[in-house]
């Protein structure tokens, strides 16, 4: 989500990708939410961190959003001038019917949103 927001508030200023320590399918929830925004991101493919890293890519910034209240870990990157960490839940672990769910997501994805938003007045 942070990286389609970024990519669309970014208004080209900004080539964000997004990684995983694994590679693993779209979140179903993550897509709906965004597409309630309208921001299509079901033909985005996932790729790993590993594989930005050992392709070279260099970065200005690295803005992990792992979620430390369940101990994920975050990526490190070589040549990052700077490095910062949003920590979010992760709509994966929700439990519940599907609107509990998707209560839980929109809120994930309303914070997510607001931090771009900041992030990208920052640089402005």
């Amino acid at each position: 989500m942070a990286e389609a927001f970024l990519t669309h508030y970014g208004e080209g200023r900004f080539e964000a990708e997004s990684a995983g320590f694994e590679a693993r399918d779209l979140n179903p929830l993550a897509v709906e939410a965004m597409k309630e925004e309208g921001i299509d991101i079901s033909a985005k493919q996932a790729s790993t961190v590993f594989a930005l890293v050992k392709a070279g890519k260099l970065y200005h910034y690295v803005i992990s959003v792992c979620d430390e209240a369940t101990a994920q870990r975050c990526p490190v990157f070589p040549g990052v001038t700077k490095r910062l960490h949003w920590s979010f839940e992760d709509p994966s672990s929700f439990a519940g019917s599907h609107e509990e769910k998707m209560a839980k997501t929109r809120i994930v994805r309303e914070k997510i949103k607001s931090r771009v938003l900041e992030f990208i007045k920052l640089l402005s």
